[in-house]
């Protein structure tokens, strides 16, 4: 067989166990609908208000948002959970006489690593938007399923019921598996967990660009300006210094036009990440990325601008 022939091949077993567009259309079209169902909008408030009373000084919730890492640190911790239970399945699929306990060592690493998994997670989900929260929380749901089946199969396990272990198991993996799939809609499709400031390079036309006269700007006061076709927020100090940064947040593209000035630095008014004016890092959270910053000069009391 040739490598063409193969890689047909390949593609025809991968549309074989792949769903019919018409049922990944279904799926989708079911997820939108969690997206606009306002039903779940009580209890999203209540939960968010319990995160937010959560005794978690300001650094730490940096650190769980992943500040340190410069992404959502959720994302790497939910595959330590996932692999594991996926490794306990596929031993649990092999026949013939086998050791019980690898199986239920890794569900017990699993349900471990769940923990940070879970707590990072919720942080992040207490600061995004509303369709993005009612996804969130049927994620949440499935994957609490999830731990609910796995600790019934670990201790199935533990008294030597194997078969309602490896089955307990089997259920928790499906509702990983639907838990996985909002998780990933969430991420991607409604872009929870991406740098919304990051295409900033690519859409702002190159070179420098006026922004008017230096004297138009108010001192220590937040002005929305365009540089290259990208929308910015331009702040003068008292010394005459302008300070230019992409308007558009990196954490959910809240507009920093409309948000405080304090000590050198602008504070997001959606969900309160602080950028420094200087050279746009962001200095608490729950935005992981910096923000994208300009170049400033002055001619003849005109200000111009260009990205950094």
């Amino acid at each position: 067989m040739s490598y063409s022939q193969k890689l047909l091949a390949c593609a025809g077993a991968l549309r074989a166990v792949l769903p019919h567009p018409e049922r990944q259309g279904r799926v989708l079209t079911a997820i939108e609908k969690t997206e606009r169902d306002t039903r779940l909008d009580p209890p999203l408030q209540g939960i968010q208000r319990a995160v937010h009373a959560l005794p978690l000084s300001e650094e730490d919730r940096d650190a769980l948002h992943g500040h340190w890492l410069g992404h959502p640190v959720h994302p790497a911790l939910v595959q330590i959970p996932i692999g594991t239970w996926l490794s306990a399945a596929v031993l649990d699929l092999i026949p013939g006489k086998r050791r019980h306990y690898a199986p239920a060592l890794l569900i017990a690493t699993g349900l471990g690593a769940a923990v940070p998994a879970a707590i990072t997670g919720w942080i992040d989900w207490a600061e995004l938007r509303k369709p993005q929260m009612r996804v969130g929380l049927v994620h949440a749901l499935a994957n609490t399923v999830a731990i609910s089946c796995y600790m019934s199969s670990l201790g199935a396990r533990l008294r030597g019921r194997s078969l309602r272990g490896r089955m307990l198991g089997f259920a928790g993996l499906t509702a990983v598996g639907i838990g996985g799939t909002l998780g990933g809609h969430l991420a991607y499709r409604q872009a929870s967990a991406i740098n919304h400031a990051e295409d900033i390079s690519v859409r702002t036309e190159p070179g420098w660009h006026s922004l008017g006269a230096a004297s138009d700007l108010p001192v220590g006061e937040a002005v929305r300006r365009t540089v290259g076709g990208t929308p910015v927020v331009v702040v003068r100090e008292s010394g005459g210094a302008v300070h230019v940064l992409a308007d558009r947040c990196s954490h959910m593209a809240g507009p920093l036009s409309q948000g405080e000035i304090s000590d050198g630095c602008v504070r997001c008014p959606w969900h309160g990440s602080v950028f420094r004016l200087s050279d746009g890092w962001n200095v608490s959270g729950p935005a992981t990325s910096p923000q994208p910053v300009f170049e400033t000069r002055q001619s003849q009391g005109q200000v111009e601008a260009r990205l950094a």
